[in-house]
């Protein structure tokens, strides 16, 4: 009379103490023998294990043995409140008899266990959570039997369960384990939500939980997808029903509640039998074999018909005649599943194993006030190739020989037998959850086609790019000195409205030079001309824009003789203008113009008889040149070295002293404007 929650499984099992996790009765006394498959050992774990040790484990103890019966051995015997067992206890047979003792006391829990076969090294009790566990992922087996009254479970799937909530059977709500055979879970744990839902699934209530640090969720195969009760996909021809509820409501309509209605979520009523007995069933005609894992049901969800299913059985054909009841493995009773407990909540229950079936059925075997309900289906495509046909010899000539008839039906009935057993146990990991076969042969070929044609087009793309860029360098490379289109004249008249307007100490006006040579050129052909001299000055700028000159750059775009290209020249010139293609660099700093400095080499001591003078430019600041008269003769940089005045050079490319008379060269900053002599 001392035994408590008690589940023995083929391979694993729970078992506890009368009463736990209360005191026990005092002089009270259990055995349990614990039995696995041949060349097996078992392991047992303790989750809590607190009995009084007031006698030093005289009457009250805890025993386990190797063997059963007389002739057991005794492994160890255990007492001591709050005793914490570090490992397993292993047998060294596939046998052992767990005995527990309670005599005289006052507290004391008693104890909870858990045990398995020894190939389950990461066995966990009924009692651990996922707050016991550090790890961010881990594998961990439960036994059978952690459906239990006195553990909590917060939560549901797919949102996840609170961290406090026992993890073996929050595995048993969510369908990852069954509560008889155990099984082996994965557990993922990620942060925490405000606020979990509870539901009734696989005979598990999962409360609603308040805030949470953590939470934990199960990896599955994935094959818990709707099969198409809710979304129409299975159609109304394929839901038929042993009866139909048809009756007149107050205005003399007749309401007829089809098994179609049995959609869930589908607002209306639901389908209900005509008659309510133990014969009633609702069918479902997947159109081919799928494997199916659950079921959702609710009740009418009409507040003035009170009606739904407490409780159901579940049959399943592959022709629609001959009817398989599900079993749990290893049991001999059909299996009775809970249903709703009011008529609005969803209740889900699991298959451990699935079901592969075209043909499904649901026998309702309890009821409130009428059989009504409304299903949803859970699980995925069977991919799998159905078992080959067994071919049999063929039957012997002689028609009288009865014994080899009986053996042909003998071996055709054990051929059923062996495929129906292979189809209701055989969990194959299967992902894909909505594609159809068919479909999925489309999906593989689109995967590959639409690589190709992105590939494709983007190649022609580039192309396309390459071509374009090539042909625009192709066009900046024509005429190195040609000015291109948008810098033609009226182009900068129309521009230099929208320039920033310079400051006056730094506005930069270029020198001018004036010659007949020049003047009967037209704009277009002077950088043709410049082109063919050689060059000492700069090459002249190709681009036209004056704002992105360089700052000790003097040169402005060719626009021959309109005015408005360039300001206006603040000096007096006695002749019209033309702008010179080139002008004299600036220095770095100083005035906005070179000026000149003249040295005379030829009276150096150093200098041979007959150097010529030397001339060049410098920044000489606001500091005016030594000048030797007004104006002197221009002299050409191949003169005679007895001028020994050579102000000027003469640019490279112009004519000599003899057409000095047409070159006019603007007085430097800083001196005074004056009117040039010219000898004769």
């Amino acid at each position: 009379d001392g035994c408590g929650h008690t589940v023995l499984g083929p391979e694993s099992g729970t078992l506890a103490s009368i009463n736990y996790p209360r005191t026990s009765p005092n002089s009270t006394v259990c055995e349990w023998e614990i039995r696995v498959k041949p060349g097996q050992r078992v392991q047992l774990k303790f989750g809590d294990f607190d009995i009084d040790d007031s006698d030093s484990c005289h009457s009250s103890y805890l025993r386990v043995h190797n063997g059963i019966g007389p002739n057991r051995t005794e492994i160890g015997k255990y007492c001591g409140f709050g005793f914490q067992m570090d490992g397993l206890i292993t047998s060294k047979s596939n046998e052992v008899t767990v005995q527990f003792m309670s005599g005289i006391h006052s507290s004391g829990r008693g104890f909870l266990a858990a045990y398995s076969t020894t190939d389950k090294s990461d066995l966990i009790t009924c009692l651990d959570n996922a707050s016991h566990f550090s790890e961010p992922e881990f594998n961990k087996y439960c036994p059978a039997g952690c459906v239990i009254p006195f553990a909590d479970v917060s939560g549901t799937i797919p949102h996840g369960y609170r961290d406090s909530s026992s993890l073996c059977m929050a595995g048993v709500h969510a369908g990852v384990v069954s509560n008889t055979l155990g099984g082996q879970i994965n557990v993922v744990i990620s942060k925490g939500i405000p606020y979990y839902e509870g539901s009734l699934a696989n005979n598990v209530t999962s409360e609603v939980g308040p805030l949470s640090t953590s939470l934990f969720t199960f990896k599955t195969s994935g094959c818990y997808g709707t099969l198409g009760m809710e979304s129409g996909v299975i159609p109304d021809s394929h839901i038929t029903s042993s009866s139909t509820l048809e009756w007149p409501n107050q205005t003399g309509q007749v309401n007829i509640w089809k098994p179609e209605n049995a959609r869930l979520k589908r607002i209306g009523p639901p389908w209900a039998a005509f008659i309510s007995d133990e014969h009633q069933w609702l069918q479902i005609d997947l159109n081919k074999e799928k494997k199916i894992t659950g079921i959702i049901t609710t009740g009418s969800t009409l507040a003035e018909h009170y009606y739904y299913v407490s409780a159901y059985r579940i049959l399943y054909s592959d022709d629609a005649q001959k009817w398989t009841v599900y079993k749990e493995s290893g049991m001999d009773k059909d299996k009775i599943f809970q249903g709703n407990t009011e008529l609005y909540q969803e209740v889900r229950n699991n298959f451990i194993p699935p079901i592969i079936a075209r043909f499904f059925r649901i026998n309702p075997v309890k009821w409130h006030q009428k059989i009504a309900m409304k299903v949803e289906l859970l699980g995925c495509q069977f991919g799998i190739g159905r078992a080959p046909k067994i071919t049999l010899p063929p039957p012997p000539q002689n028609k009288n020989d009865e014994k080899g008839a009986d053996f042909m039906d003998d071996s055709i009935h054990s051929v059923k037998t062996s495929l129906q057993t292979d189809k209701t146990t055989f969990t194959p990991e299967i992902k894909n959850t909505t594609v159809t076969p068919s479909v999925t042969k489309d999906v593989a070929l689109a995967a590959v086609l639409v690589p190709v044609l992105v590939m494709v087009f983007t190649s022609l793309i580039l192309i396309l790019v390459c071509a374009w860029h090539w042909r625009n360098r192709k066009k900046k490379t024509e005429g190195t000195y040609d000015l291109p289109y948008w810098d033609r004249a009226g182009w900068w008249k129309g521009m230099k409205q929208f320039l920033p307007t310079k400051s006056a100490d730094h506005e930069e006006t270029p020198v001018r030079y004036s010659s007949s040579e020049i003047s009967h050129l037209r704009p277009r052909e002077v950088p043709t001309v410049l082109q063919t001299e050689s060059a000492e000055y700069a090459q002249p700028l190709v681009g036209g824009i004056v704002g992105t000159l360089h700052q000790r750059s003097t040169f402005k775009p060719e626009e021959g003789k309109e005015a408005s290209y360039a300001d206006l020249d603040p000096y007096n010139s006695p002749i019209q203008e033309v702008y010179h293609a080139y002008a004299e660099p600036l220095p770095v700093t100083g005035p906005e113009y070179a000026t000149p400095i003249i040295m005379d080499m030829s009276s150096h001591p150093s200098t041979p008889l007959g150097a010529p003078s030397i001339s060049t430019f410098k920044a000489a600041g606001n500091q005016a040149p030594p000048l030797v008269g007004t104006c002197n003769k221009l002299l050409s940089r191949t003169d005679s070295a007895s001028s020994a005045q050579a102000l000027y050079d003469i640019p490279k490319g112009q004519l000599g002293p003899g057409s000095a008379d047409q070159l006019v060269y603007q007085v430097p900053q800083s001196v005074a404007h004056s009117t040039g002599n010219k000898d004769d």
